[in-house]
């Protein structure tokens, strides 16, 4: 099929469409447009509280001590949970 034909075709389908009237129309675009906003408002509430609990579990990674025995056991746990954080957090 060639673009000329295609071009044909999507306009004859597009004259077949019915088209809502104004008085149908305005007040379904307000619907839409309020629910995307509500839909926005709560991801936002939800992406705020997920980054308050990874600040709060980085807070506690953060404020653990290393342990007396540093050997390279410990030090490779230490760098691997290290490396996990930062996997997690993308930070």
């Amino acid at each position: 099929m060639g673009v000329k034909k295609y071009t044909q075709e999507v306009i004859k389908e597009g004259k077949r469409v019915r088209w809502p009237k104004k008085e149908v129309f305005f007040p379904a675009l307000i619907t839409v447009i309020v629910i995307c906003v509500f839909a926005a408002l709560v991801l936002s509430l939800e992406d705020f509280v997920a980054g308050s609990i990874i600040n709060t579990i980085r807070g506690w990674f953060s404020s653990m001590k290393p342990a007396a025995d540093t050997s390279s056991s410990g030090e490779a746990a230490s760098s691997a949970v290290d490396a996990a954080i930062k996997v997690f957090l993308l930070k």
